[in-house]
């Protein structure tokens, strides 16, 4: 299904030397934010409490955080969870304070201003957890990575694989960064959110591989860097609409999901733009840049010799 045909091939890789370029900036750029500044990791990876508490009617944020304040928490986190009615408290790791004894202290502050909160469930995760969890989380990109690596390189060739694990390694990193630089909590459902994008990544990517593989079949005379363009303006239409409509997906749980999914749809929205670029700007100019030719796909045929008649 397309909504409209480029006629004219757009000449992308005239362009590739100076979007590569950009692209190693950025990443650059993000990898001195990470290490400078660090993730902010959530309660799911540092250890603290969770608590869900309900309430009657619907909760006043403000009034909870000043509440918890007056005691001590103010670095605790006060967030919608489901309706305005329910109520997700979580309180970094207290070395001082055990889990339940800190659900009982909580529970007691919020009911002198509102005697009909109820606790719905309270967690405990420890540190010992915690680190458990970033140890996971990261061993799940590398895995994933590797998988992607190994997938593309049987249904293609090495270097599409390399050129490919590259650019999406690039948009989880760009990611990071901007959750680094700007502080944002990253917890496990931004994790997801990364692991999502690292797929729907590749998925872009092997659309853009297919047809490049396809017209190195049939456009037995034009030269390489013409193949890929031609590539990338016939996905061009299929590129906009999948994008469109996924961004239109997420882009309302980015403002109607509330506090619960925002960091998610956030991580998801930084994704997919940024996945667009690499797919397009980014890997396609790594393949030229790992010289991919017809021969990778197209073995030359033997020239047998005529046989001289006496």
């Amino acid at each position: 299904m397309e909504f409209f045909r480029i006629k004219k091939d757009i000449p992308f890789m005239s362009y590739g030397r100076y979007t590569t370029s950009i692209s190693l900036v950025t990443f650059l750029v993000a990898v001195i934010f990470l290490f400078t500044k660090g993730l902010n990791f959530g309660v799911d990876f540092t250890g603290g409490t969770v608590m869900e508490v309900h309430y009657a009617q619907s909760a006043e944020l403000d009034k909870v955080r000043d509440q918890l304040g007056s005691i001590g928490l103010k670095e605790a986190q006060v967030l919608n969870f489901g309706s305005s009615k329910d109520v997700l408290i979580q309180i970094p790791l207290k070395d001082d304070k055990a889990g339940a004894k800190l659900s009982e202290q909580v529970l007691a502050a919020l009911r002198q201003q509102d005697v009909s909160v109820e606790l719905r469930r309270v967690e405990f995760v420890g540190p010992q957890v915690g680190k458990d969890l970033v140890d996971n989380g990261a061993m799940a990109l590398l895995l994933v990575s590797l998988g992607i690596v190994g997938y593309l390189w049987l249904r293609f060739e090495w270097k599409f694989g390399l050129a490919a694990i590259i650019a999406n390694l690039h948009d989880v990193v760009i990611i990071l960064g901007f959750f680094a630089f700007f502080q944002w909590e990253f917890s496990l459902t931004v994790l997801a959110a990364v692991l999502a994008v690292l797929g729907y990544s590749v998925n872009e990517s092997v659309v853009v591989f297919d047809r490049i593989r396809e017209n190195f079949r049939k456009m037995r005379k034009t030269e390489v860097n013409e193949i890929i363009d031609n590539a990338i303006t016939r996905t061009m239409s299929r590129t906009i609409i999948t994008h469109a409509c996924t961004q239109m997906m997420v882009t309302s749980m980015l403002f109607l999901g509330g506090e619960t999914l925002h960091y998610f749809a956030l991580a998801l929205t930084i994704g997919i733009l940024f996945s667009i670029y690499s797919s397009v700007l980014v890997a396609s100019p790594l393949l030229m840049m790992f010289g991919v030719s017809r021969e990778d796909f197209i073995k030359p045929e033997k020239v047998e010799a005529e046989e001289v008649l006496p």
